[in-house]
């Protein structure tokens, strides 16, 4: 399920009389699922806008805990604090931020965007009615979550046809040998890594694949390659399958890593959110993953789609397929030019059917 929330919160003095007020839609129909709106004493617009984060998540959360959520904010200080852009220096802030974290990773995935208040109207509106009974110094709160309506239909047993994913990783690389970060580098496949690439096309000849689909580094077009060759099928390009970009780590092996940068490589392992130095984060990876995936679900509905890719996004999808938290990626093996297979069905949660085949790579 798609859920949007919409936060705001203010007070009047900065510090003085503060509120919030945050509403949950349906992300398709953009119906109006909860609304939460509270008077929170003295305090400062951003302690406010904070609060109205954390209610709204929380009020998400409690329609469906594996929602991948859009949270929708006019203030550019929160939005860039959670999307891990901007550092978090107040100490009235670290906590609330941590809180949202903490709720967060509850969800299926959290983005965050900023919006001009204009556009942010419903919320701005509750978070003044918040503001109101807190100058009047009453303690209010509005909680409102709207029933399902009668005559809407139940949702279709989980019996469709799924849009299954056949994901492929990438042959070997000399940097895959080496077990030394590849990331956006765009490095090769070795003559073995060449070979493994043929030996998975010839396992996915009568797989009854109807569509390819590749990152763009070169790896994982040369392996999607092999399998167009014997099956006909073109290679589409997609953007969002390419591999984490590890920044400053590129080409260097964990133990190198974790030994020029500590505490950043302690803060990587610890924190979803955390980036390499120049790099993405594991949060930033996992939206645009699902972004590709969820291109994929409406251009392949119900069909058998090979995705030729990474470590990094092809973990994250059995993640999300199992409702598994982030640090879950730790406890996963990928072979090079192994096969995972996963259905994603439309009325229903996704199916892992296979997870690291390389049967294929067997002499």
């Amino acid at each position: 399920m798609k859920l949007v929330v919409e936060a705001d919160g203010g007070s009047r003095g900065n510090p003085g009389p503060a509120g919030y007020g945050a509403l949950v839609r349906d992300a398709l129909t953009g119906e109006v699922l909860a609304e939460v709106a509270e008077s929170i004493g003295m305090a400062t617009n951003n302690v406010a806008e904070y609060r109205g984060l954390i209610a709204g998540l929380t009020a998400a959360a409690g329609i469906d805990p594996s929602a991948r959520v859009e949270v929708r904010m006019d203030s550019k200080l929160v939005v860039e604090q959670m999307s891990g852009r901007w550092k978090i220096k107040h100490p009235d802030m670290i906590p609330l931020a941590l809180r949202a974290r903490e709720v967060a990773e509850g969800l299926g995935s959290v983005s965050y965007g900023w919006i001009p208040r204009n556009r942010n109207a419903h919320a701005d509106r509750l978070a003044n009615e918040a503001m109101d009974a807190a100058a009047r110094g009453e303690q209010w709160t509005r909680t409102v979550e709207e029933p399902p309506q009668e005559e809407a239909p139940g949702p279709p047993p989980v019996s469709s046809t799924p849009t299954r994913t056949v994901l492929l990783r990438h042959g070997e690389t000399p940097l895959s040998t080496e077990k030394r970060f590849a990331g956006t580098n765009d490095v090769p496949l070795t003559t073995a890594g060449l070979a493994q690439a043929r030996a998975a096309a010839l396992a996915l000849k009568d797989r009854g694949l109807e569509a390819i689909v590749s990152s763009p580094l070169s790896r994982c077009r040369d392996t999607a390659a092999e399998v167009a060759a014997v099956t006909g099928l073109d290679v589409r390009i997609e953007d969002g399958f390419r591999e984490a970009a590890f920044g400053d780590w590129e080409g260097l092996t964990f133990a190198e890593a974790g030994k020029g940068w500590p505490a950043e490589m302690k803060a990587w392992l610890a924190d979803p959110e955390a980036a390499p130095p120049g790099g993405e984060s594991f949060a930033q990876v996992s939206r645009r993953v699902r972004t590709a995936l969820d291109k994929l679900k409406v251009r392949n509905r119900q069909q058998t789609v090979l995705v030729v890719s990474h470590v990094t996004p092809i973990k994250l999808l059995v993640k999300d397929a199992l409702g598994a938290p982030m640090k879950a990626l730790y406890r996963m093996h990928l072979d090079v030019a192994s096969l995972t297979t996963i259905d994603w069905y439309a009325d229903g949660p996704a199916s892992l059917r296979s997870f690291n085949d390389a049967h294929h790579l067997e002499h």
